[in-house]
Parts: C-alpha cells; structure tokens; sequence
C-alpha cells in the first residue's frame, strides 16, 4: 500500500483518474486544497506527491503568497527522496524548484495535441514500450526550460518541452493524462475567457468531442505512469 499525497490549487482541477487508480490498489490519499487552507504535512506521512494543475503562473509570488510555501514543500519531497508527479502548473513548479526557468510561452495550447516521445525517452524504464506519439489533452500559456541534470522526454508542435524526468523519480507533464470527462467539462467551464483565437486552440466543440476519441489512451498512459513511478520508490 503506497501513501499518496497531492496538492490541488483550485477546486475544477482534480487528480481525477489518479484518485481512482489509487483507490482501485487500496493506496491510501492524503490531500492539500489550497483553495481553501494552506498547509502542508511533513514529507515523512507520504511516499509519493502528486502537484496538480492551475491557472496562475509560478513567479506570481506577490499575488499567490502561498507558492513560496508550496516550492520549499515539492523542494523537501524531492530532497526526502519522494517519487513526486507534477500535471501542469505542477510541472512548472518542479522545474522551478529544480533550477529550470518558467516563463509565458508566447501563445496558448488549449485541447487536444499530439505529444512526441523523444529518442532519449526511449531509455528510461518509466517509459519503455510506449507509444512515440500520442494525443493528450492541453491548457497551458506558460512553459519551461529543461531544469539542469533532468531528461527531456517529450514535445509537442506548440512547445518544444512538454516533459522532463529528473533522478528517474521526479515526473513533469505539462499535459493532462489524468482528466476524466468531468476534468475536461470543468475547464472549459471555468477557463472560458482563455478559449481565444489561436493556432493552437481548439473551440469548446472540438475539445469536447475530443473526450470519447482520446480519454481511453491518455487514462492508459496513466495508469502506466501512476505504477512505474510510484512502486519503484
């Protein structure tokens, strides 16, 4: 039995897909809703982290005090030897803490996209025998880059760095593997006014006819991820 613990930083972005795997392996789930109460438990009461996403970018320190808080927690996990998983904001905030600049891309990456493996992702175990090239589901405007002794993993056409994998045990997905239906429909809902103009935005049509055709093969992906990252530590 594995403890799990993630942070959620507004409440329509959930772990979704991550929560029912964890419940599927009796894996117990702790939880940090900083939405509601900033607080975080000792790196000791959990084996694995999980930092999910959110609207606002990781140098607004000034607007979102608690961010200070919350690097210095992912920094103890990452020290404490913790497998951690950042989705997004999450991966940002990994790459942050790693010593990788963040910074607003230029252009938004809203709905599905396809996400390139690189060839160095072919010798990491987390990674062996998935597909090259998948489709997964976006909501970014920032990205970042490769924080020092991390691998870069994958990319899409919008954004050169889309993944990154430090010490085999340190995950960061700019994409979304672990959304459900619901997750998809919440964003659209709460993020609306961020659905622009752009090369690559899809409409509220698009996106949500997407869920059918894509959720089954990112949900897989996950569940691949979810057992190889956090049984290995």
């Amino acid at each position: 039995m594995k403890r799990i613990h993630y942070v959620q930083h507004v409440p329509f972005e959930t772990p979704a897909y991550i929560c029912e795997l964890a419940q599927a392996r009796g894996d117990t789930v702790t939880k940090s809703l900083l939405f509601e109460k900033v607080e975080f438990p000792p790196v000791s009461e959990f084996d694995s982290l999980v930092i999910m996403g959110g609207p606002m970018g990781v140098y607004q320190e000034k607007e979102y005090g608690w961010l200070v808080e919350e690097k210095s927690f992912i920094e103890k996990a990452i020290a404490g030897g913790k497998s951690v998983l950042g989705i997004c904001l999450g991966a940002q905030l990994i790459a942050d803490v790693l010593g990788g600049r963040v910074f607003p891309g230029g252009q938004r990456e809203i709905g599905w996209f396809p996400v390139k493996l690189t060839p160095e992702a072919g010798t990491v175990d987390l990674f062996k025998d998935m597909p090259p090239e998948f489709t997964a589901f976006h909501w970014h405007g920032d990205t970042f880059d490769l924080p020092p002794g991390s691998q870069w993993i994958a990319s899409s056409e919008a954004y050169k760095n889309q993944c990154f994998i430090y010490d085999n045990r340190v995950l960061a997905l700019q994409f979304h593997l672990e959304i459900k239906k619901e997750s998809v429909e919440a964003l659209v809902r709460n993020c609306k006014d961020e659905m622009t103009e752009g090369k690559w935005i899809q409409g509220e049509k698009e996106i949500l006819e997407g869920i059918n055709r894509y959720i089954g093969t990112a949900n897989g992906l996950m569940e691949k991820i979810y057992d190889r990252l956090f049984d290995s530590h």
